[in-house]
């Protein structure tokens, strides 16, 4: 396998932060140019060659393929369904507003457009709430409405909701230890953590996602959880209960944020413990069915059909949209109070920003992470899901706003994209406030 996929496929897949060091900020490809539409990635019966988007050769996680398989990985792998109900579809009222042209300024304080700003981040699609109302709602490329986009890490948010959820209503401890409900982690990193560590990202356990090591631990997990192709031979995990309970602690618990995928993935575990139930059967009971959803959604799974919970959901927009505004409204949606209003509050309330500061993320200032969440701390008191590539769940509770956005930006790391998504959605909100 060569080392130019394994580096490319991991920081796709995962729910890592990391800069790739393939392409360089000042010399990215033109977003019009890498149109999955105008190149014709698998268009044809069959397609040509050339056109192929596969997991196996790994170009499905090569750009500007990924502007393709973003939107089709239920082609490319396994996946568990997360079923939508036979209940009546919410509405999202629409009242459209032409924003195109909404202006901005960018780092050199140079004018940026809205409608620049999207292209610019290679957006798929783009939907933004306004007081309950649908002001603005885009799709680019290949993207429609009903085609679900993978959320990466924005995976995460719902995973940390549904164990708020848990809690919420005593099923989960966050003071408890981990090894209560999982007792197979006892000889793990997580044998003296706590729930409320796992789920606030404040683990000390030896797990790098530095994707330039081929000797890091994010290759194992990729490998175990069926995210890379394995060698002959392969004789490592081969699922992500297997890769879980053989990780190691590195340094002391609760000291500082540091953010790893693995912990989404015992969080998870965790979840389905004490519900008895799968992700995609809870997601589907305790969200998408009282959401109202329009389309179902659904997970990447392993060898055993267990759900990624780093980053594995594939959803729809505007799904994801009803989503972003239950928890802008204190959990209430289509008439119902869908997840318990404290859970809520207790996200926007945040973690320790002092313990967010030693990760050292420079675009994020002021932050904390609290139930795998991204909380501001700003006037605005906004809170966001977020995913590598430009996957977002963005809440500005003051605006009374809630932006939601799928892209396939060639850098993995949204720092790459923070700086001008961030102008754009202050001045949207702003101008929405006026």
């Amino acid at each position: 396998m060569q080392q130019t996929f394994t580096t490319t496929a991991l920081a796709t897949i995962l729910g890592g932060l990391c800069i790739s060091s393939a392409i360089a900020q000042s010399s990215l490809p033109d977003p019009v140019a890498t149109d999955p539409q105008k190149l014709g990635w698998m268009q044809g019966f069959p397609p040509a060659p050339d056109k192929l988007v596969q997991f196996a050769n790994g170009s499905s996680y090569q750009f500007p393929r990924t502007r393709w398989s973003f939107s089709h990985a239920r082609e490319l792998g396994p996946t568990t369904n997360v079923w939508h109900g036979a209940g009546h579809v919410s509405v999202l009222p629409q009242a459209l507003q032409p924003l195109d042209d909404l202006r901005f300024k960018g780092e050199k304080n140079t004018e940026i457009r809205w409608a620049d700003m999207l292209a610019n981040t290679y957006t798929d699609s783009v939907l933004v709430m306004h007081k309950g109302k649908v002001i603005y709602e885009k799709y680019f490329g290949i993207s429609k409405p009903y085609l679900p986009h993978i959320a990466m890490s924005v995976t995460k948010s719902f995973v940390g909701t549904l164990a708020a959820t848990l809690a919420a209503e005593g099923k989960i401890n966050p003071a408890d230890p981990v090894t209560k409900y999982i007792p197979e982690l006892k000889d793990s990193a997580y044998a003296d953590a706590t729930v409320r560590q796992v789920m606030d990202m404040t683990i000390g356990v030896q797990y790098s996602e530095n994707y330039a090591d081929p000797k890091a631990e994010i290759w194992d997990y990729a490998r175990a959880g069926g995210l890379l192709p394995t060698a002959p031979g392969y004789s490592g995990p081969k699922n992500f209960y297997d890769f879980l309970t053989k990780l190691k602690k590195e340094g002391e618990h609760d000291q500082a944020f540091a953010y790893k995928t693995v912990n989404a993935e015992v969080l998870a575990w965790i979840v389905r413990r004490a519900s008895g139930q799968s992700l995609a059967e809870l997601m589907s009971e305790r969200l998408w069915q009282k959401l109202g959803t329009e389309n179902d959604a659904y997970f990447a799974v392993d060898s055993l059909g267990t759900e990624q919970g780093g980053g594995g959901l594939n959803l729809t927009l505007r799904d994801m949209a009803r989503f972003g505004e239950m928890m802008r409204n204190g959990g209430q949606f289509n008439g119902q109070q869908i997840i318990p209003k404290e859970v809520v509050a207790d996200i926007r309330k945040g973690g320790d920003p002092a313990k967010f500061a030693l990760a050292g993320y420079k675009t994020l200032p002021g932050y904390s992470y609290r139930n795998m969440w991204w909380v501001g701390h700003n006037t605005h008191q906004t809170f966001e899901a977020r995913g590598i590539h430009g996957q977002r769940i963005y809440i500005d509770p003051m605006a009374e706003m809630v932006i939601v956005k799928f892209s396939s930006h060639p850098i993995a790391a949204n720092g790459a994209s923070d700086p001008v998504t961030y102008r754009a959605f202050q001045a949207l909100a702003n101008h929405l406030m006026k």
